[in-house]
């Protein structure tokens, strides 16, 4: 991989210059972008997946709980086309697993997908009227322009370090980091000390505030019916991820004697998938990631599929709090944003 990723080096300088002149020409207006009228929130990196945008963005759902919510996704990997606003009968394969997981986890939200952001955000404002759009994945959709820009990065592969595509991971040049009004390091250790957060934001060289996140695992698992505490389990176990870094999800969860199976980012699990997965168990415990359960669940009996549900937490959260509702305003409606 790295030596192909070498011989592809010529092709990523001509894909710097393409997408630097592509940022360029929207920074002076030869290329016409949408501003959104109301408020709205980008959740976005620089590079090819797996920085925590899902997590982040349901840490904004929370945290602005108070407020009529829309998120806008594209909808990657489901098999429809357009604008699509979630309703009660809606299925993952229309709206994608990331925005299925958002309707199903939480109330008084408005959920839709379109791959052109211009035309899911008008449809929005037309049909639900939020007062907050959430913009996921949609750093590099420039034909809007949203009133907040999270560029997120992650601990173990900084924008910095990294190059453009296909070389590197990179979707745009790093110089892009500029359009973002915060920075946030995710996958951060949870005890990673002040003099390494120093050393990572003199590396990333931006000149707006730099957070730093981790994620919180829970410590039970979930079927949608029951309840179980990890501690509890002593027998063997099958894990299962679709997800684009695995890695720190499966070492939180392998014991011994455990199985894993790793499958792609938003693979759509075949017939002959889900036999394996259940071959594979023999009796045992599936558990799997949240989003992978939104494409899992209803295929395999759910006295065995289980997920486990992941949160961030932000270092430094009253300041970073502060900044989103000081842009938001003040909040203007009540009660829970979960789902019962």
């Amino acid at each position: 991989m790295q030596l192909i990723r070498k011989l592809l080096f010529p092709f990523g300088i001509f894909y710097w210059i393409i997408t630097y002149l592509r940022n360029v020409f929207y920074d002076f207006g030869i290329f016409k972008s949408y501003k959104i009228p109301v408020k709205s929130i980008v959740v976005g990196n620089l590079s090819v997946g797996g920085t925590g945008k899902t997590p982040h963005i349901e840490y904004l759902i929370r945290l602005l709980q108070n407020k009529k919510i829309a998120t806008l996704s594209r909808g990657y990997g489901r098999q429809t086309k357009g604008f699509i606003l979630a309703t009660n009968h809606v299925k993952p394969t229309e709206i994608g697993d990331e925005p299925f997981q958002f309707f199903t986890k939480f109330e008084n939200i408005d959920v839709a997908v379109d791959g052109n952001r211009t035309n899911g955000v008008q449809q929005l404002l037309q049909l639900v009227q939020p007062e907050v759009i959430l913009l996921d994945d949609a750093y590099q959709h420039r034909k809007v322009t949203a009133g907040f820009t999270i560029l997120l990065t992650d601990y173990s592969n900084l924008f910095s370090d990294d190059f453009i595509l296909p070389f590197g991971d990179l979707r745009e040049p790093s110089i892009g980091k500029k359009r973002a009004n915060v920075v946030i390091v995710t996958k951060c250790p949870n005890d990673i000390s002040e003099i390494a957060q120093q050393n990572i934001i003199k590396k990333l060289k931006v000149t707006v505030p730099v957070f730093f996140s981790h994620i919180i695992y829970d410590e039970q698992i979930y079927n949608g019916i029951t309840t179980v505490n990890l501690v509890d389990i002593k027998e063997p176990k099958l894990i299962v991820a679709g997800i684009a870094k695995p890695k720190s999800f499966v070492d939180f969860l392998k014991n011994e004697n455990d199985e894993v199976l790793l499958f792609p980012d938003h693979h759509e699990f075949s017939e002959s998938d889900i036999e394996h997965i259940i071959n594979k168990a023999n009796g045992k415990k599936i558990i799997t990631t949240e989003k992978d359960f939104m494409r899992l669940k209803g295929k395999i009996s759910s006295d065995f599929l289980y997920y486990l549900p992941i949160k961030v937490e932000v270092n430094n959260k009253k300041d970073f709090n502060k900044k989103i509702l000081d842009y938001v305003g003040q909040c203007s409606r009540n009660g829970s944003v979960f789902k019962k």
